[in-house]
């Protein structure tokens, strides 16, 4: 696709950055061996501090429609003034399937990205917001903690979103959204913002756009990013990969929670939270925090700087909530100063980067027409025991890779 085809419209995306000229943009641009285009780096931060966008946004956009231009634009200011309304369309844009809305998608993110860049620089390189992971079983009273944490957290002057992932149905697709009415009180403060996605089928309840929808709510200037996952196991390493601190929250009397979590989740976790430590229940939880706090003296330590802790809290009667805070803090401070928390993101924008890799290359397998045409007999032959599943597969990529 020719850059000078492409150039004018992401000019004009670029809204109030400045782009000094269109060279800095082909600048970012090398050339394989193969003669094909490759992207840099998504952004660029000039001498003279402005934003240069790059086109690193799909190269399937060559021309944008006024209706197109005029959307993004709308949504960027909306998001970035703050409006819920904007937040929540922009959010429905990243996760739609449509392969347009997509890519509009994808040149709206780079907007906010240069945004978010520019608002670090004048925060002197800290993240302008903190991203928190929540998992637990189901009974732990995560919405519960997240309603009491959050609505302590407005009234310290905080701008807080949730995003709660819901089981979807194997059948519809849809699922119930419960946590967002379970918050009764924390939706209707208006400085929080819940946003429920069904899981659609994603393995460990945190959607793929889950990690893009971080970033709008970020641009929108919520300083405090929760997300809440569905269920707990060794496939909710997902939330862990995109949050800054991950949160583990376990019920007290839940039986043997040492066997029934998997040891790799806990290994994953900067805190363990036991709720519900209030009334007959607060003996069964003080000896859950002791049990989890002796198991934690054996696992792997995840940072350098930081040993995990166990707490318990009540979300009924609010105590311990206000010092889990404090230590949430203290971790953060931690991981600032020693620089941490920037390696941390680093890593997990490359592991995000990957699994989008690995999700695109097998729709376009999928996808290709080879595959298609040969797929439906090897299915056939596979289920009546004629060859093995692994024999079939060899064959199905052979074909993949053969046909150009």
């Amino acid at each position: 696709m020719a850059v000078t085809r492409v150039l004018p419209h992401f000019l004009r995306a670029a809204g109030p950055f400045q782009v000094h000229t269109r060279t800095t943009l082909r600048d970012c641009l090398c050339k394989h061996a193969t003669g094909k285009l490759c992207y840099t780096s998504a952004f660029i931060l000039q001498q003279k501090r402005c934003v240069s966008l790059e086109t690193t946004v799909s190269p399937h956009i060559a021309d944008l429609t006024d209706k197109e231009n005029r959307l993004l634009t709308r949504l960027y200011h909306g998001l970035i003034g703050g409006q819920r309304a904007a937040l929540a369309e922009s959010i429905t844009l990243v996760e739609t399937q449509h392969p347009r809305k997509k890519e509009l998608a994808q040149v709206l993110l780079q907007r906010v990205l240069a945004y978010r860049q520019e608002q670090e620089r004048l925060n002197e390189g800290k993240p302008v917001a903190f991203r928190v992971g929540l998992s637990g079983p189901p009974g732990a009273g995560k919405s519960t903690f997240i309603e009491v944490i959050g609505k302590m957290l407005t009234g310290r002057g905080h701008k807080v979103s949730v995003l709660a992932v819901d089981p979807s149905s194997c059948t519809t697709g849809g699922s119930l959204m419960g946590d967002k009415t379970r918050m009764t009180e924390l939706s209707r403060d208006m400085n929080a913002y819940i946003r429920p996605s069904p899981t659609s089928g994603t393995l460990g309840g945190v959607t793929r756009t889950t990690n893009e929808a971080i970033v709008l709510c970020e641009g929108a200037g919520y300083d405090i990013v929760l997300v809440e996952t569905v269920g707990v196991g060794q496939s909710e390493f997902a939330v862990a990969d995109m949050v800054d601190m991950f949160v583990l929250l376990i019920p007290p009397a839940g039986g043997d929670e040492l066997q029934g979590i998997k040891r790799g989740i806990i290994e994953m976790a900067d805190f363990v939270v036991v709720t519900k430590s209030d009334g007959d229940l607060i003996v069964p939880a003080r000896r859950i925090q002791a049990e989890y706090t002796s198991a934690l003296k054996l696992l792997r330590k995840k940072s350098k700087i930081w040993k995990p802790k166990v707490v318990s809290v009540s979300s009924q009667t609010g105590q311990g909530v206000s010092e889990l805070w404090d230590t949430v803090l203290q971790f953060r401070d931690a991981m600032l100063s020693s620089g941490e928390l920037r390696v941390r993101r680093q890593t997990q924008q490359k592991v995000w980067l990957w699994n989008l890799i690995q999700e695109n290359a097998l729709r376009h397998f999928e996808q290709h027409p080879a595959v298609c045409a040969e797929l439906p007999e090897l299915e056939r032959r596979v289920t009546r025991g004629d060859i093995s599943p692994g024999l079939a597969a060899d064959l199905l990529l052979k074909a993949f890779t053969s046909t150009p």
